[in-house]
């Protein structure tokens, strides 16, 4: 038997297959990780997001609840979830863009100094942003969702969505653009 669907999983996930239950968790945990790192900067907030997602996940299924489809944008809402409570008791913390950029021997010091600048620039502009802004370019630059998938990661209409990322994406344009003419002045 070949890679088990997500409506497969689902289906024996509320039986609570431990088997079915573990592939979610080794499936989708570090992506949401990733999110949620994106998101708070801090690996231990990270941990501690993905870890009560599945609780969530788990008492939801428990209560007969839980998704019908769709089960990874499920996850990563009950995560959203999780986040904007955090940011809701205390200010965010600053996003952090992942450091891990490859440079093989043959880089330039220039370039990779060009590249820290402009990565910094991005940070700079990112923090800018509204949080659901953020999100969403996170959502779907980032992680590769589809409008669809962030619209039901974020619980939000479609139109919503699209009119948040195109929102978004003018402001990081515009911010990017000032700081563009701050660095050359």
């Amino acid at each position: 038997m070949g890679i088990p669907s997500e409506d497969e999983l689902l289906r024996a996930a509320r039986r609570f297959d431990r088997q079915a239950l573990a592939e979610i968790y080794d499936r989708y945990s570090p992506v949401l990780y990733t999110y949620a790192m994106r998101l708070l900067g801090n690996p231990e907030l990270a941990e501690e997001c993905v870890a009560d997602t599945f609780q969530r996940f788990l008492l939801a299924l428990r209560a007969g609840g839980g998704p019908d489809g769709y089960l990874k944008a499920y996850l990563y809402r009950i995560a959203h979830n999780w986040i904007t409570d955090l940011y809701r008791r205390q200010p965010p913390q600053i996003v952090e863009l992942s450091e891990n950029v490859a440079m093989d021997a043959s880089t330039n010091p220039e370039n990779a100094a060009e590249t820290r600048l402009e990565r910094e620039r991005v940070r700079s502009a990112l923090r800018c942003l509204t949080a659901d802004q953020r999100q969403v370019i996170v959502l779907r630059f980032l992680e590769e969702l589809s409008i669809e998938q962030t619209a039901r990661a974020l619980g939000k209409p479609l139109g919503a969505v699209k009119s948040l990322q195109h929102r978004a994406l003018t402001a990081l344009a515009r911010l990017l653009e000032d700081r563009g003419k701050e660095q050359r002045l």
